[in-house]
């Protein structure tokens, strides 16, 4: 048997719902509040943002503390630079971040959607500057509706120029950390020449980026905002494989709350069978991602606590006992208790912990220099003369430290092994020199036809810059 087609009467039934995979449901208009989350979101929110756009303009060591140069292929941050090899450090680090993003959800939802996400704190920046051009949200919605007029052109045009400075300012800071942010602003200066052409100084994918980012930005936080969360981030897909029923989200008390509706002031609303929510829908007002808390847990929630300020103040004003809407487990609501310690937490907390502590311990001993030996495969893979047997090599030094260096290349092993035809060579900052060497070794040392001998590069001017490779050794069989 086949699946039943429903006919026009059992889709038109209420327990029936269909719904898009995309539904646009019109302008999210905000409400204004205040209170302890709101505070959390800005002084969490506006470090971040001072860092992202002071950081490109700090200098170390006579260059940006941070700048990912990608034509030299190598990244400095503060006061290190990492190289192609440094590729695991820095998938080690992506690693960590992603594993510590679990821990935190696993504790305490989706929190770092709410107070640190980028989307999250650009779309803030976008929403101060439509209230501060348009008003709160009746104010909003009221011009909105109106015919155009001055007052409305001049509003509009105030909040899309806001718009357009901030997503300009995120473009040219976040194209910086690639190209250099003051090469960057003086090549988008337009000069003009002898000619009388107006003219830019400025590489054309440069200028694409900045402005690829910067149209990127207006439409994301100033048009998309709630449909980036809900559509198109693939976080909120999978958070609830790290939810638990002990995880701290934001929840509507239910039991307490219900039956909600509206009341006269100084009754017995108990007595009537209603609840502490007087459904004021301020908790849907404030919501960023335009949802109802108290519809239940859903995906779309970020965990941003507005709806629980925006509750307080309500519970304030009826005199009532705030925490109708708060941060709270599952497991509380339902047993009273939250279980703070569990095998799931345990074990991220663990992993990040681990992982940390190994990648300082790389770091801390990460050598400036590296070494990669090849031994010549050509047709002799050896040589004897005067009693010695030789092998050539191919040996590349790799100067990673941020100042210049004389190098000396020693050999070693199972025998009297020496180093013909080198000389001492000083690499500048990032210079990579290739040179073959020739190693030899008296034959009767040899006690086999394959023996293992270690290169060593080591700093004149500093011993601790050191790096050693090993390398085979082939001679004559017995």
């Amino acid at each position: 048997m086949g699946e039943k087609i429903p006919t026009v009467e059992e889709k038109d039934e209420p327990n029936i719902r269909y719904r898009m995979l995309y539904e646009d449901q019109g302008k999210v208009y905000t409400r204004k509040i205040s209170g302890f989350y709101q505070s959390i979101r800005r002084y969490t929110g506006l470090p971040l943002i001072i860092g992202f756009l002071l950081m490109p303009w700090l200098v170390i060591d006579g260059r940006p503390a941070m700048l990912f140069d990608l034509p030299a292929r190598k990244f400095h941050i503060l006061w290190m630079t990492f190289w192609p090899q440094d590729g695991m450090l820095l998938a080690w680090i992506l690693i960590i971040a992603a594993f510590s993003l679990f821990t935190v959800t696993v504790l305490f939802g989706r929190v770092w959607c709410g107070f640190t996400c980028p989307q999250t704190v650009w779309t803030l920046m976008f929403i101060w500057a439509e209230h501060f051009c348009e008003g709160d949200r009746n104010k909003m919605i009221k011009l909105d509706k109106q015919a155009w007029n001055t007052e409305k052109i001049l509003r509009k045009g105030s909040k899309h120029f806001l718009w357009f400075l901030i997503a300009f300012i995120t473009g040219v800071t976040f194209v910086g950390y690639f190209y250099g942010v003051r090469e960057l602003l003086t090549g988008l200066w337009p000069t003009i020449g002898a000619d009388g052409f107006v003219s830019w100084d400025i590489h054309p994918a440069a200028a694409f980026w900045t402005f690829f980012f910067m149209v990127a930005t207006y439409a994301n936080a100033g048009w998309l905002r709630e449909q980036v969360c809900k559509y198109m981030c693939p976080y909120a897909r999978f958070q609830a494989v790290m939810y638990d029923s002990d995880t701290l989200a934001v929840h509507y008390d239910k039991a307490r709350g219900e039956a909600r509706g509206p009341r006269k002031p100084n009754t017995d609303y108990k007595a009537e069978g209603k609840g502490d929510c007087i459904d004021c829908s301020w908790c849907v007002q404030v919501c960023p991602v335009d949802i109802d808390i108290r519809d239940g847990m859903q995906y779309e929630c970020i965990n941003c606590g507005l709806c629980v300020d925006a509750c307080n103040q309500v519970m304030d004003k009826m005199d009532y006992d705030r925490g109708l809407i708060r941060f709270t487990s599952q497991d509380q609501l339902e047993n009273g208790e939250t279980h703070f310690i569990r095998p799931r937490l345990f074990g991220y907390s663990f992993a990040v912990i681990a992982m940390i502590v190994a990648f300082i311990y790389v770091i801390g001993n990460r050598q400036p220099v590296s070494v990669d030996v090849i031994r010549d495969r050509g047709t002799k893979m050896y040589r004897i003369s005067k009693g010695d047997v030789q092998n050539v090599y191919t040996v590349k030094i790799n100067n990673m430290d941020r100042d210049a260096h004389a190098y000396d290349i020693s050999v070693s092993g199972d025998g009297d092994f020496k180093l013909k035809g080198f000389r001492a060579l000083e690499l500048e900052e990032g210079e990579i020199f290739t040179m073959p060497v020739r190693i030899s070794v008296p034959k009767e040392q040899l006690k086999e036809t394959k023996t293992t001998v270690y290169i060593t590069v080591t700093a004149k001017d500093d011993a601790s810059i050191t790096a050693t490779e090993e390398a085979s050794f082939i001679g004559p069989s017995k």
